[in-house]
């Protein structure tokens, strides 16, 4: 695969025995994505020249209302940083990315602030509609729900309006762009450039287009001073308790956004590849596993319900919370190794013992120690809730 076919904008938000692809993003999950305020425009790396903003707007009639404000809330970005993992956070908007594990423009997406190709359509059309329709990754975006229509390959642009987003990929999606009209689209292209505008690309492994639906009210505030998050998966079932033998609540056809109150341990369940003790207890008093609930396996912010409490942590370790999203562990104590895992959003990670090995500068900090996890990977303390060297834990 190209350089240019390895285009920085196909991360998924998946936690391990939690995310699917198709939800999260994330992140994913995400992972990730919920109808919380969304963060204000990121500050622009550089200058962006004023004859490049003043191209950056709805160039043609026709498209919808949403259509044109997710064109103008893409433009509203020109000149950001693109970063690999960014804009799949919990919420919609610009964060911190990370290194790819391949490109060495990569390397310092750890240090900008912005979007990675899927991360800025899903803040554009976040931003239009008041919902986080897009969350994932820009193969997830390909196969949206929320399609209103679908162009192939073939048609090229002529059938296009603004707001139209514009895929590449042969077999999996690996790049989206914005089409604003004209001939034109906006896109968060690769490493080391900014969200630029660019003439549209219709040759090579250009696979088509989707318009977007964006019809539909904002759902209102959840109920309860409950958390609104989204859901995945089709024939989802909500019960009367924590436990799928309980009677049934309410099946989701589709994915669509719950109000959760609160959550806890209860029955494990394994299902679509993942396995789960944790279930959430939302806003009409039924209960749904988190399995089929975009973010990680435990979802941050939630309180406990007040029943089991978190198994301890196994192998001599110590629990603790990590911070920020986009976090990642690794194969050794080094950024440039092997990626384990992949965190979106905050979780627990148990640690055995830590070491002084490369040192790494990343969101403000800096920092040479790493944590070992019980499933054998490594994790920057820059991450990790607490002093830069942990309390209480040996040294590898």
């Amino acid at each position: 695969m190209t350089r240019s076919q390895r285009r920085k904008c196909t991360v998924k938000t998946t936690i391990s025995t939690h995310r699917a692809a198709a939800r999260s993003s994330a992140a994913v999950a995400a992972a990730l994505a919920l109808c919380a305020a969304l963060p204000v425009t990121a500050h622009a790396a550089t200058a962006t020249p004023r004859s490049a903003q003043a191209a950056c707007a709805v160039l043609a009639p026709g498209a919808s209302a949403t259509g044109e404000a997710a064109v103008r809330a893409a433009c509203g970005q020109l000149g950001v940083w693109y970063s690999w993992g960014g804009g799949h956070g919990a919420t919609p908007g610009p964060t911190y990315g990370y290194y790819d594990g391949s490109d060495p423009d990569s390397l310092h997406d750890g240090e900008r602030r912005g979007f990675d190709c899927s991360g800025l359509v899903r803040y554009a059309y976040a931003q239009a509609t008041g919902r986080d329709l897009l969350n994932g990754t820009s193969d997830d975006q390909f196969h949206t729900t929320h399609a209103a229509a679908r162009f192939s390959a073939a048609q090229g642009s002529a059938p296009l309006l603004p707001g139209d987003l514009m895929f590449w990929g042969s077999g999996h999606i690996h790049h989206v762009a914005l089409y604003i009209g004209g001939g034109q689209m906006v896109e968060a292209y690769e490493s080391g450039t900014h969200i630029r505008v660019a003439p549209v690309r219709t040759g090579g492994d250009y696979a088509g287009a989707v318009r977007i639906d964006g019809s539909g009210t904002v759902p209102p505030p959840p109920a309860d001073g409950g958390t609104t998050f989204e859901t995945w998966g089709t024939r989802v079932r909500t019960h009367s308790a924590p436990r799928v033998g309980a009677s049934v609540v309410d099946t989701f056809p589709g994915p669509t956004q719950v109000s959760v109150i609160c959550q806890q341990h209860a029955e494990k369940v394994t299902a679509d590849g993942y396995t789960n003790d944790i279930w959430s207890r939302l806003s009409d008093g039924s209960w749904l596993t988190n399995i089929y609930i975009k973010g990680p396996a435990s979802l941050p912010g939630v309180p406990d319900c007040g029943g089991t409490s978190t198994p301890p942590p196994s192998g001599g370790s110590t629990a603790f919370q990590t911070w920020g999203t986009s976090v990642r562990t690794h194969t050794e104590a080094n950024v440039n190794a092997a990626v384990v895992d992949y965190f979106p959003q905050p979780t627990t990670v148990n640690v055995t013992c830590q070491a002084h090995a490369q040192t790494v500068t990343a969101d403000g900090y800096t920092n040479d120690a790493w944590s070992r996890l019980t499933d054998g990977s490594w994790m920057t303390n820059i991450y990790i809730k607490g002093p830069a060297w942990l309390p209480g834990v040996p040294t590898c």
